[in-house]
């Protein structure tokens, strides 16, 4: 199938040589959309060539159109806005590739073969010292969603969580239990594991603040209470004992983690999330250490005074950082060091994606430098993806305060509010409860999940609930909705296959716009992917699924009289479900049945 830029492109290099006698490369040539205040289906920005060959832009750009339309049978007219040539493109170039693309169901997406690059992206990485909540949620949506658009781009995909284990967080929530749980368990309290555990987590900081209270009341300094609070000393002396295999401590660690992975494992599963491999800090900590010697030996690493070992990068304008403390322990850049370079050797990447907040920017610009200054050149291909964080209209979330929007009962509010809608909207008529739950998970995480994967990664961004279950406007449910009504518009037709229609059926204004836009689903697919951005797709689903009921509040498909253009018609929406459904299904979005 012949793409616009493969038709254009060579041709725009030949009109350049022919009318400027200048010589370009056709790969160099760049089209963009066209303004919508012009007629035009691409658009050639003008003002390089015009330079070169000493002429204004507007004459430049009507020399070059008329070139083109001498040329090329596919060019139908063109107009020139001040340096931009516009081009109409004929409805035989559009129909011809949707005829081609219409013998093909996946359509769009490139298949890996054994030479394609191999790509790991790492997200999730929880600790378990809490439940996952909203700030999670769309770490996790955007990892998977990253993960299927690079595949669907014809990339081999690991997907991959490394879970933080193990720390002084973790010590407090078990010391906050050892003390204060009289040996509850999710059984005994009916609370998911993580709950439990992020439970005693607030109940820790509740004690500990209570503590410093009494220390400053009697006379100690702030600095001096926060060190001195009997929970936080027994706490540190936890992840000492902790680190000693002290088998005790261990198996209360080994307890209570358990719980948490149940927990976790429930959540991802209500996400609809999956892990092609788990690490866990509690095995990877101290991976680093026989890298960080290795640096010392060659000179790459020097070692200050006190003895800490450091990587100086003064002369990237970033500063002095520690990879061993003086007392020989390692910090979280050593075991990322050494995790990159295992999880090298175990899955031979040539990019790895670290999806992770943006408050770590720093911290990844001095990893990837790090590997690089330490002989591995693959470092090149680490890439973090830095999102910004959610807010709700209430403000920031504090997880020691138990202020967090909790992931599970985030996921429970929006099946709820997709319910409500359900009865609301009469949907639910004839449907058993069974149908109509697994109707509200559909219709409610569509609804968290494109509002949240919408807005680009690298934008801090306000989640508003009753926004997003709207069926009208630019909503995860509204392209649902858009969904079912073609399919019911199938059932209606009493179709079983596509059918025949001839290349020359007249093709009217807002079916050209339907044919361009499904035209344009593989390049969609390999921008979303080599943009990292979730949202490049979710705004192409929005606006195939608007532009076709735009279409359909124009033409009534079923009793369309002229055979030729009900059957055209018909292939037409049948195309643009099944590209939005491959669309949002890299989103981790369903279609439902019926609504």
């Amino acid at each position: 199938m012949q793409t616009l830029e493969s038709l254009l492109s060579g041709a725009v290099a030949q009109a350049v040589q022919a009318v400027f006698n200048k010589t370009i490369d056709p790969a160099s040539v760049v089209f963009q959309q066209t303004n919508p205040q012009f007629e035009g289906d691409t658009t050639l920005v003008v003002f390089p060539y015009a330079k070169a060959a000493g002429k204004n832009p507007e004459e430049a750009g009507k020399m070059l159109g008329e070139y083109l339309q001498a040329h090329i049978a596919d060019v139908e007219s063109f107009n020139v806005v001040k340096g931009f040539l516009n081009l109409v493109i004929s409805n035989r170039f559009w129909m011809a590739n949707f005829i081609e693309a219409s013998q093909n169901e996946s359509f769009g997406t490139v298949a890996p073969t054994p030479e394609s690059p191999l790509v790991v992206v790492e997200y999730s990485s929880p600790n378990t010292n809490k439940p996952l909540h909203l700030g999670h949620v769309r770490n996790n949506l955007l990892g998977y969603a990253v993960g299927a658009l690079l595949q669907a781009a014809g990339n081999h995909v690991k997907l991959v969580n490394l879970v933080n284990d193990r720390g002084i967080h973790i010590c407090k929530s078990m010391l906050a239990w050892q003390k204060l749980g009289n040996g509850e368990t999710p059984e005994s309290s009916g609370m998911k594991g993580d709950k439990l555990v992020g439970k005693y987590y607030v109940e820790f900081d509740k004690h500990y603040k209570a503590e410093i209270a009494a220390l400053l009341a009697n006379g100690k300094t702030q600095d001096e209470a926060e060190k001195q609070a009997p929970m936080m000393t027994e706490a540190q002396e936890m992840l000492r004992q902790w680190e000693a295999g002290n088998p005790e401590v261990k198996a209360l660690w080994e307890k209570m983690n358990a719980w948490v992975y149940a927990g976790f494992e429930s959540t991802y599963k209500a996400m609809g999330v999956r892990f092609d491999k788990f690490y866990y800090e509690s095995q990877t900590y101290l991976l680093g250490k026989s890298i960080v010697e290795e640096g010392l030996q060659s000179g790459v690493l020097q070692k200050r005074t006190d003895g800490a070992v450091i990587l100086n990068l003064t002369a990237e304008k970033l500063d002095q950082k520690v990879l061993l403390r003086s007392d020989g322990t390692s910090v979280y850049m050593t075991q990322d060091l050494g995790t990159a370079v295992e999880r090298r050797k175990e899955f031979p990447f040539q990019k790895h994606i670290y999806v992770v907040g943006n408050e770590q920017e720093h911290h990844f610009k001095v990893l990837k430098i790090a590997l690089a200054k330490l002989g591995h050149a693959w470092a090149d291909g680490l890439h973090h993806l830095s999102y910004g964080m959610v807010e709700l209209p209430e403000g920031k979330m504090k997880s020691r305060e138990g202020t967090v929007v909790d992931a599970d009962d985030l996921i429970a509010s929006m099946e709820a509010e997709a319910f409500a809608l359900i009865e609301e909207k009469g949907i639910d008529k004839d449907m058993a409860t069974a149908e109509k739950e697994k109707l509200a998970h559909q219709i409610g995480m569509a609804a968290l999940k494109y509002f949240l994967l919408k807005v680009d990664p690298k934008k801090k961004m306000m989640f508003n609930p009753k926004e997003s279950i709207d069926l009208q406007g630019n909503t995860g449910p509204f392209i649902q909705y858009t969904v079912v009504r073609i399919r019911n518009i199938w059932r209606k037709s009493g179709l079983t296959a596509l059918p025949a229609f001839p290349a020359t059926v007249t093709v009217h204004p807002k079916e050209k716009e339907l044919l361009k836009l499904l035209d344009q689903f593989p390049a969609v697919i390999q921008n979303a992917a080599a943009n990292y951005s979730p949202a490049v797709m979710a705004m192409y689903c929005y606006d195939l699924a608007k532009t076709f009921n735009q279409f359909y509040d124009l033409h009534d498909v079923l009793h369309e009289t002229n055979q030729d253009m009900q059957h055209f018609r018909m292939v037409l929406i049948k195309r643009v479900a099944n590209a939005i459904e491959m669309g949002m299904a890299m989103l981790g979005i369903e279609m439902p049945e019926r609504m």
